[in-house]
């Protein structure tokens, strides 16, 4: 077998198989899952265009549609989870970030809901998933903290 990132070390045909790819159901175009398949394998955009019958340019597009498909569609379920999840409290602006994970195991102990996050593991993925909404300690703008069934954090901005 050839090094990753070879043409001949890659049937794109088998990497969507094996990924279970099924155009009726997805995001994607089959292009974007090849392009995407191809350049998770460290396929350069060249080699891709040439196996692909196109050019760089269009596999750089192509690759840059699917990066935006596949983030809306993360969008999407984090929006679907924070919507339907046990557990949902809003953190107003201004309110500090330390003060976050006591609101969280409260809502949760009442909901009988298990978070599985130490109080500064669930700071952090406030703080990094709640994006410019937070500055430092503080929460700048109004976010959404939605727990799952399953204690999955979903954070996001409720302005």
């Amino acid at each position: 077998m050839a090094d990753e990132g070879s043409l001949d070390a890659v049937d794109v045909d088998e990497l969507l198989d094996r990924a279970g790819f099924d155009a009726e159901r997805s995001v994607l175009t089959r292009r974007q899952a090849e392009v995407l398949a191809l350049r998770e394998r460290d396929v350069r955009q060249a080699d891709i265009a040439e196996l692909l019958g196109t050019s760089r340019a269009n596999v750089s597009s192509v690759e840059s549609s699917a990066r935006d498909n596949v983030e809306k569609a993360r969008e999407t379920i984090a929006f679907s989870e924070a919507l339907s999840a046990p557990v949902r409290i809003e953190i107003a602006a201004g309110t500090d970030l330390y003060d976050v994970p006591d609101r969280v195991y409260d809502a949760c102990d009442a909901a009988d809901v298990k978070v599985n996050h130490t109080a500064p593991d669930l700071m952090k993925l406030v703080s990094d998933e709640a994006g410019d909404a937070v500055r430092g300690r503080e929460v700048v703008a109004p976010i959404l903290v939605g727990i799952t069934g399953t204690g999955t954090v979903r954070v996001r901005r409720s302005e």
